[in-house]
């Protein structure tokens, strides 16, 4: 049997940009994609703390180190700057896979980098 479970979360980061003219996706810090295990492309949800709002869309690399998260194209429609998300991915893996498989998760800081 094969079930999906939390591959990645970035928990708690405000939203920096929300751009409704760009093409589609969330653009974040390649610091804390790497640190989230996300790769560029990858379906996520975001989900707004702010609103209640939960959205599917891809991972594109935002500048790193400047604790940027841009929100894009209809999305940007669900969110506001400043608005705190978490990011989550998934993996689909079988179910005895699944009971030892350790996600990552990270929680940055208030300005959206990582804490050290």
């Amino acid at each position: 049997m094969l079930i999906e479970i939390l591959k990645s979360k970035i928990h708690r980061v405000r939203l920096t940009e929300a751009d409704l003219n760009y093409v589609g996706s969330i653009a974040i810090d390649e610091d804390l994609i790497e640190a989230a295990n996300l790769i560029e492309g990858e379906k996520v949800q975001v989900l707004n703390i702010n609103n209640g709002n939960r959205l599917e869309t891809y991972v594109i690399k935002g500048p790193r180190g400047t604790g940027s998260i841009s929100l894009n194209g209809p999305a940007a429609r669900l969110a506001l700057v400043g608005d705190v998300v978490i990011i989550i991915s998934y993996a689909t893996m079988d179910f005895e896979e699944a009971k030892n498989f350790r996600p990552w998760v990270i929680f940055p800081d208030e300005n959206n980098r990582l804490k050290r």
